[in-house]
């Protein structure tokens, strides 16, 4: 591996130019062990030098972070791939679990989207003076307890 790096090594440079990402973000991966096995040192210099595969690592990198995995669950995935497994069972999980998640914020957005259509129905512009005082904002407050009591 070492040799087949050597002989096609690239610097940090090139794989930004060539990746699309910024040296700082692929030298925050390397650091986090997500180009492990594509990046090695010059022996003459301390340069990072990266094997040709690494463009193809970062496009997957790039990919399944689109869709939603964290940093460390990619890492696990590519720790299968780097054992010479397809990491597809592990990564078809993740997006299960991802999916899950997304549909439950939906239902949360969905909740609060009809609060506040709720809320802005029963706007009232301009709002009598008497609350002026005793509440920040009474279309706000609309709970029983927060609203001005007026006596008859």
């Amino acid at each position: 591996m070492v040799a087949s790096i050597a002989s096609n090594a690239l610097q940090i440079g090139e794989v930004a130019k060539r990746s699309g990402l910024s040296v700082k973000t692929i030298r925050y991966y390397t650091d986090i062990g997500l180009l492990e096995p594509q990046v090695r040192r010059s022996p003459s210099s301390s340069y990072r030098l990266y094997g040709p595969d690494v463009i193809n690592r970062l496009a997957f990198i790039r990919r399944t972070q689109s869709l939603g995995l964290s940093l460390t669950e990619i890492r696990d995935i590519l720790e299968i791939h780097d054992r010479g497994t397809l990491p597809c069972g592990q990564a078809k999980h993740y997006l299960e679990s991802k999916l899950a998640d997304i549909e439950t914020q939906i239902r949360h957005l969905e909740l609060l989207r009809k609060e506040v259509k709720g809320v802005l129905s029963g706007w009232q512009d301009p709002i009598a003076t008497q609350y002026e005082t005793q509440t920040i904002c009474p279309n706000l407050q609309a709970e029983p307890s927060l609203q001005p009591q007026t006596h008859s």
